[in-house]
């Protein structure tokens, strides 16, 4: 019986059908292993499979065995989930629409952070940083790094660099997203930055070992980054960006983009205030950052007695579910959603009923807390 793993790295072998395609594959046919199973008449149920794609789906199906395959890919690819791993691959990572099919990962794994109980927040920007965006990311990083956030960034000269060392430097966890195989550092100049990350965090790609870098790979890598973090933090973006690829992404995903604001005269600055022209939040120092991420004090874990009585009395099962989803710190909505397995529109509505009754409070960014 060959492990429903093995088709997910089977899958990500066929050209033509790329991250978007094997979730849907996966929601039609339950599995991948069915997946692969299927006829072409079945294969064309499949939103985006047309007789085109469904011939060359057919022809490199017939070329490959997905059981050999996997043996020889962990051996040179020892590393990797799929989404197949529920228990362990990145929650938030998972509710996107284009979850990596096979995603590589070097250096010291913390499960609360797949889990989403550590909070991950993404920090991006140009290459070419000035001194001023480069003071704010190490601010802004190591304030993160301090209050219990991960940071998640690229490993790009710049912005990125500057984000990992600042909460390196802090003693806190970063998590580098790679274009390239695990394995490759790029830039080369971040040879000592890459062994730090690995030392103290981690590294994750989904191209597999060796993949050099490629043009193509680095739009890809920041919807990773996005769908990774909880809220992106964007430094300085010149108005051609990738990092402003990286907040479309997290605009996508329902995340919440920040956004450091900086001068007209600063060409870098021009994307960062063409975001906040369209509605992200503006930076004003790291203090309202940080409330606004949620970073407060934890309260007591303990419910009022009236608030217990309300729960064992007066609240329908989905309130309570939902009430007792939410920890005392801020939470955002979609985490609420993923920990109480309930559609969004149910929870919206929950929340609201909660709110009404004075339970809960809705705090800026779409995050709720207890009262």
């Amino acid at each position: 019986m060959i492990e429903e793993q093995a088709f997910w790295v089977a899958w990500a072998q066929i050209n033509g059908v790329g991250s978007i395609l094997t979730k849907r594959l996966q929601q039609q046919f339950g599995t991948l292993a069915t997946a692969w199973l299927a006829s072409k008449e079945q294969l064309m149920q499949v939103e985006g499979i047309g007789l085109q794609t469904v011939e060359a789906i057919a022809l490199q199906k017939s070329r490959l065995d997905p059981e050999e395959l996997f043996l020889q890919h962990q051996r040179q690819n020892p590393n990797f989930w799929t989404p197949n791993q529920t228990d362990i691959y990145p929650h938030l990572l998972l509710e996107t629409a284009s979850p990596p099919p096979v995603l590589y990962y070097l250096g010291k794994v913390a499960v609360a952070e797949n889990h989403g109980t550590t909070p991950l927040v993404g920090i991006v920007g140009t290459r070419h940083a000035s001194e001023y965006g480069k003071r704010w990311t190490r601010k802004i990083s190591t304030a993160l790094a301090k209050s219990g956030f991960t940071v998640v960034s690229g490993m790009a000269e710049g912005i990125d660099t500057e984000a990992h060392l600042g909460c390196l430097e802090a003693g806190g966890r970063t998590i580098a997203v790679l274009g390239t195989g695990v394995d490759i550092v790029y830039p080369p100049r971040n040879a000592e930055l890459y062994q730090k990350i690995l030392s103290q965090g981690l590294v994750v790609s989904e191209y597999s070992a060796k993949t050099p870098p490629d043009r193509s790979h680095f739009p890809q890598r920041n919807r990773i980054i996005a769908g990774l973090s909880r809220a992106v933090i964007v430094i300085e973006a010149p108005t051609r960006s990738g990092a402003l690829i990286t907040a479309r992404f997290a605009n996508d995903f329902c995340r919440d983009v920040y956004v450091l604001p900086g001068s007209l005269d600063n060409e870098r600055s021009h994307g960062c205030l063409e975001l906040i022209s369209n509605g992200a939040t503006i930076i004003l120092g790291v203090e309202p950052l940080l409330e606004m991420l949620g970073a407060m004090p934890q309260l007591d874990a303990n419910p009022a007695p009236q608030q217990l009585e309300l729960l064992q009395v007066n609240l329908a099962p989905e309130l309570k579910r939902v009430w007792e989803a939410i920890a005392f710190a801020a939470m955002p909505m979609d985490l609420i959603v993923q920990q109480t397995n309930m559609s969004v529109g149910e929870v919206s509505g929950a929340l609201l009923q909660l709110e009404l009754m004075d339970l809960v409070s809705q705090l800026p960014g779409m995050r709720y807390q207890r009262n």
